[in-house]
């Protein structure tokens, strides 16, 4: 590999979905309905996707683990085969966070992530890194003025974001909003691992240099974003944990503070929760991101440590 991102940029889209599904300012470009419906008419051959599945099972309690890539563009097909047994068969259906009305997302944006007064953001910068965040904002049509209020975490999540709109990305292809909707038609109940509150202050407890340093990495590595993005997809739509794995540890190396919050401690948190799910009888179609399934430390290892084994469906 010549060239990782050493961030948390593209990792954002196998770690942490709904955060990412509302930013705070970003606005689509210009011509960007136009060129996705001008794509969905085009039509084409559909990408099949055969993404991995795990099982946890006991005697009247099973739980399938399925990784997600949180954006996707349309096009490609995962939601059949396996995948699609499993969620028919389970009775309920776990994401890492229900949808939460925009309403409600911006006014706790407003609260843990935007400062209306004192010093700007761009004050605070390297003046390099002011003149980066600048251009970036202006290149995927970003208020500066916004931007500038915000911290730098937050300010970080925007830039990713509005490159993967720009890039043709959306939440809306991704397995989340599919899942969501054909749970809600199948009338299974919804529930989320986390509030969207608890996945914001995962960021905004980070220390300040930590914030710094993504925003810092954000801002370098924007134009890799997209190819690096591309290059997780293909590995998770060929159900390659491994390999996804060794992509992600690369792209949080340099950030041990992020891949700690972000990745190990969920993972950890998330087990508990399967172990307790594990006491009561039913079926659970449980979703969360590809990285927390995918290498040491991943859910199942943790999984392992409190004394349950997951199994790969093969399909």
């Amino acid at each position: 590999m010549t060239r990782t991102i050493r961030s948390a940029a593209s990792a954002l889209a196998l770690l942490l979905a709904p955060i990412l599904a509302l930013p705070a300012c970003a606005q689509e470009p210009a011509g960007q309905p136009a060129a996705r419906a001008a794509d969905r008419a085009a039509g084409g051959a559909a990408v099949d996707a055969d993404p991995a599945l795990w099982v946890v099972k006991d005697e009247d309690t099973t739980v399938y683990l399925f990784g997600t890539v949180h954006v996707l563009k349309p096009g490609m097909t995962w939601f059949d085969e396996a995948v699609r047994t499993a969620f028919d068969a389970s009775g309920e259906l776990v994401l890492e966070i229900v949808d939460v009305p925009p309403a409600e997302m911006q006014a706790l944006i407003a609260r843990v992530g935007v400062n209306p007064t004192g010093s700007t953001l761009t004050s605070r910068l390297p003046p390099a890194e002011g003149r980066a965040l600048a251009a970036a904002a202006a290149n995927d049509g970003l208020p500066m003025a916004a931007l500038d209020r915000m911290d730098p975490w937050l300010a970080g999540l925007n830039l990713t974001m509005a490159t993967l709109i720009r890039l043709g990305y959306d939440p809306a292809n991704g397995p989340e909003k599919a899942l969501a909707d054909a749970a809600a038609a199948a009338g299974k109940p919804v529930r989320g691992l986390e509030t969207a509150e608890q996945q914001f202050g995962i960021f905004d407890a980070m220390s300040p240099p930590a914030q710094a340093r993504f925003l810092s990495d954000t801002l370098r590595d924007l134009p890799q974003v997209g190819t690096e993005l591309e290059r997780m997809i293909a590995l998770w739509s060929r159900g390659d944990p491994d390999a996804l794995a060794a992509l992600l540890n690369d792209n949080l190396k340099e950030t041990p503070e992020v891949a700690r919050v972000l990745l190990f401690e969920r993972n950890k948190r998330w087990a508990d929760w399967i172990k307790a799910r594990m006491d009561r009888p039913g079926t659970v179609f449980l979703a969360v991101g590809a990285g927390h399934l995918a290498g040491k430390g991943d859910v199942q290892d943790e999984l392992a440590a409190r004394g349950i084994r997951a199994v790969r469906v093969r399909y």
